[in-house]
């Protein structure tokens, strides 16, 4: 049937439906009042459409979706993550080297946009078919970025925007709200105890992060929130002390391995 769907806060509930309707007795139409992070619903239109579903998108306005009597099995190969791998391709620019493969530059996920973002700050940064070669870089300058439609990278951006000269702008900052953690406070909050001023304006949807010198020796928290708990790690990697991160494991929701690899990266700087 007919249903008017508002994806404003999160993508995921209508691709859940994007998932389930194919398999309804009868077509499907769905009018969409409001849309937030783009990529990922033309993500699962595609992997949808891999296994034998119809769906037809309209300018994210109305899609509509045909009945079929099964998914169809197919060999699929499943690319590597841009939102885990952030950063460390952040982390290279950052701290000294970083080598991340199997990533797909054709992607369609949202938080492939680091690599334009390191691009604007000046990173050194090199791309071989599907590696990223990020390699320290000095006086790394402010940027401009729009993560309305990426916000899991917005806080690995935070973290290398403290690294960057001047006063980088983010806008997107609405859509921080509602994930693992109130991104936006747990941004400024913890940057703070690390010497970092961050400006939150709610009116017009921007965070202000100036970048300055990174303060050790303190407690921080990734408030339960494993975008949070990797942003903190690329912070450490400049401050002039040890930092101690509370809730480092929440890491395991989307990247359970992200502490044994950042180790193993530390050690060979590589």
């Amino acid at each position: 049937g007919e249903a008017t769907v508002d994806a404003g806060k999160s993508s995921q509930f209508l691709s859940g439906l994007l998932i389930a309707l194919p398999k309804a007795s009868k077509s499907s139409h769905l009018v969409l009042s409001a849309i937030n992070s783009r990529p990922y619903v033309e993500m699962t239109i595609e992997i949808a459409k891999q296994f034998g579903g119809e769906i037809y998108n309209f300018d994210f306005k109305e899609i509509y979706i045909k009945p079929i009597a099964h998914y169809e099995g197919c060999s699929y190969y499943v690319e590597g993550d841009w939102s885990s791998a952030a950063a460390h391709i952040a982390a290279g620019a950052i701290g000294g080297k970083a080598v991340v493969n199997g990533l797909n530059c054709n992607s369609l996920q949202a938080d492939k946009a680091i690599i334009e973002v390191l691009r604007n700050c000046g990173a050194n940064m090199e791309i071989d078919g599907s590696t990223i070669i990020t390699c320290k870089t000095q006086n790394l300058q402010a940027f401009e970025f729009d993560a309305t439609d990426a916000p899991d990278l917005f806080p690995v951006l935070a973290a290398l925007a403290a690294n960057c000269e001047g006063t980088s702008e983010i806008i997107g900052t609405q859509r921080l709200i509602h994930k693992e953690s109130n991104r936006a406070q747990s941004i400024a909050e913890e940057f703070g105890k690390m010497g970092i001023n961050v400006d939150i304006d709610t009116y017009d949807n921007i965070m202000l992060i100036h970048g300055g010198a990174i303060h050790g020796g303190v407690t921080v928290s990734a408030h339960h929130d494993h975008r949070m708990a990797m942003a903190l790690a690329v912070m450490s990697l400049n401050a002039d002390a040890p930092i101690t991160i509370e809730d480092a494991e929440s890491v395991a929701k989307s990247y359970p391995d992200f502490w044994k690899d950042w180790n193993n990266a530390l050690n060979k700087n590589v």
